[in-house]
Order: structure tokens, then sequence, then C-alpha cells
């Protein structure tokens, strides 16, 4: 194990030449470099976050939901069938044609009836718009404290307004309270992204998601144990800007506040594409690869760093297209009809079989013509 520690933390790979590890150790009081350890801090308190987020989703975003009459749903559970459960969990949730057909001599049922037993499954155990407005107001609430921390932050920190004081000094460069807190909370909240992401509701773009997570817990803590702290906050900045104003129209979809939902999801394509698209590579790539360069001069792990962004760059360039398709559409049509991460399962031919907890009535439709088109599709008139 220690031969492998060794080998890992080998200061030819992570430091710049001719620095060692016993040189970032204390050298006075008050005076802290970044170490690895204190990377474990995280952990704590990312379920301290997650704790947080259950309560503040329970107690604060449900009882705003209600007062916008976005209500918990009440689905109409299907009719128990052991034969079809066991497909449903075991083989497939979307059975082809010649599955239902098969399953239709099977029970002796029609096919349509088959039918729409796997598409009432299917929605039975889908979150609502409740559960998706109460997550995008926590995430809404989350980025907005936590860019207006590191903006008051960056905004008395020279390197905000000259980049290349990312690198005097490096990697020399004093750990203060602020810029630890701001990158340990950071850090713990994309580690709960990435426990809940497989919980929270399913997106068409999961994995790009969870590389993208992964991606970023990778570069915060790879930028700490290397002290490129200060470009480090740069970045975070950057992503939470527009973070802001996703999560805030989604909410204003999911209230029904369409108007508002198109002015908030335009605003963010504008901060999405200025920050990711133009801020991000001619700013901040441009001082991680050219001045680093010219002031520090690269070394191994600078590589790699550098990559990580890359890895970062490709991914805004894919969701800027899926953004600009959404944009156009909204254009021609004058009205966001989607979110931008949809649902997995969201269909307009999907039943969504659900009431609003205060309008349940009872009744029972067997009529295979009928369906209830996916409420994530209506839009107010």
């Amino acid at each position: 194990m220690a031969a492998f520690s060794a080998w890992f933390w080998n200061e030819k790979f992570w430091l710049p030449y001719n620095v060692t590890w016993a040189d970032l150790a204390d050298q006075a009081p008050g005076v802290q470099y970044p170490k690895v350890g204190h990377l474990l801090a995280a952990f704590p308190l990312a379920v301290g976050i997650f704790a947080v987020r259950m309560l503040f989703e329970r107690f604060v975003a449900s009882s705003c939901a209600r007062s916008l009459h976005v209500h918990p749903e009440v689905r109409q559970r299907v009719q128990p069938n052991a034969v079809l459960e066991k497909v449903f969990t075991s083989i497939t949730k979307n059975p082809e044609s010649h599955h239902l057909h098969g399953l239709s001599k099977q029970l002796d049922w029609e096919v349509c009836k088959v039918q729409r037993w796997f598409r009432q499954r299917r929605n039975q155990d889908k979150p609502g718009l409740h559960a998706k407005f109460c997550e995008s107001m926590w995430r809404f609430t989350f980025y907005f404290c936590i860019f207006t921390y590191g903006f008051q932050f960056l905004w008395q920190s020279p390197w905000l307004w000259d980049t290349r004081h990312c690198w005097y000094g490096y990697p020399f460069q004093v750990l203060t309270p602020p810029l630890y807190r701001y990158y340990m909370t950071e850090l713990a909240f994309y580690w709960s992204l990435i426990l809940s992401q497989f919980t929270d509701i399913r997106r068409k773009d999961f994995l790009a998601m969870f590389v993208h997570h992964l991606a970023t817990v990778g570069l915060i803590s790879f930028s700490y144990a290397t002290n490129m702290v200060r470009v480090g906050t740069l970045v975070m900045c950057l992503h939470d800007a527009s973070d802001i104003w996703l999560e805030a129209g989604k909410m204003a979809k999911y209230a029904k506040y369409q108007r508002l939902c198109d002015v908030l999801f335009m605003v963010f394509s504008v901060t999405f594409f200025v920050t990711r698209l133009i801020v991000f590579p001619f700013w901040v790539f441009n001082t991680t690869m050219f001045e680093s360069w010219l002031i520090v001069g690269p070394f191994p792990s600078w590589w790699l760093f550098n990559v990580l962004l890359l890895v970062l760059q490709v991914l805004h360039i894919m969701w800027s297209y899926l953004i600009a398709r959404i944009a156009i559409k909204a254009i021609m049509k004058g009205k966001v009809c989607n979110d931008v991460r949809s649902d997995v399962e969201s269909s307009s031919e999907d039943e969504w079989t659900t009431t609003p907890a205060h309008k349940v009535e009872n009744g029972t439709n067997g009529h295979c013509t009928t369906t209830v088109r996916s409420r994530l599709h209506e839009t107010p008139t």
C-alpha cells in the first residue's frame, strides 16, 4: 500500500519541477497550503448537504409548490398481475409487438389492455410535477447561494481582474478560510449529486450528467490537491451562473407560468452560451493553457488538468447544441415546449394517470383508445 501511495503521489507528476510535497507543508502559523487530506472533509459534508436537501424539499419546497398549486399527484395503481409484473421487472418495461401478442394469448387479454397495463405501470412510480418542482427549487437555492458567496469572494480577489495572478508564485499560494469553505462546499455538493443522481428523476442526459459530475469532482479535487484553486474558483463560479436560470425556468414550467418560463429560458440560454462557449474557452482555458505556460511552465499534471477542462468544454458544446434546438423551436412556436433536461420516460404517447391530491375522483376507463396525455407536455392557455 505504501509503495502504491508513493507511486501515485509521485511529485514529478503532480508538482512543478523542483517542488516537493515537503515544500508545501505549513511553514509558519497562519500560513497553510491545500492538502490532499482536506478532501476527506467533503464526504461528511456531502451527507449533511443531502440531509439538508431532504428537509428543504419536504418542508420548504413542498409548501412553496402547494402555494403555486403544484400539488402532489395520486396515481391510479395498476391491476396486480404476477405474469406482467415479472416481465416488467425482469425482461422489459417496453415490450415489443410480438411480446404483447404472446402475453395477450397467455392471459386471454386484448393486446390494447396489455399495452395499457405497461403504460400505467411505467407511470406508476414516475415522479410528478410536485417532486420535480421541489428538486429544482433545491438546486436553484443552492446555486444561488453558492454563486453569491463565490462572486463576492472573487470580487475581492486579484485573479478575477487579472488571471495571471492565478499563477504568480505558484504553487506557493496561501489557502484562506473563505477559499477553503468555497471549495469544500462545492466539492461536497457535487459528491451529493453523484449519489442522489441514482434516486433523482432520471433524465435523457443521465450519462452525460454523470460524466459531468465525475469530471467536476475530479477537477475540483485535482485542482485543490495541486493548489490550482485560484483558477478553480473561476471555473466553479462560471458554471453556477447559468445553472441558476435553468432551475428557475424549470420551476416556472412546473408551476405553469409559461411566459415567465420563456423569459427565464432565454436568459439561461444567453448566459449559458456566453459563459460556456465564450468566457470559459477564451478566458479560463486561455489562462490554464497559455498564461500558465509562460509563468510556471508545463508539467505532467498540468496536461491532465487541461484535458479535464477540455472534457468539460466538449460537454458544453453538446448541451449548447441541445439548448439551441429548443430555443429555435421556442421561437418558431412562441413558447418553450419542453424542459431542457426532460425525463427519459416523458412521451406524448405515455399515459399519465394522475390527478392532484385535492381533486381525486373515483372512476375507471376501460376503453383502449382513451389515453391521458402526459402533463409534462401541457401548457397553460
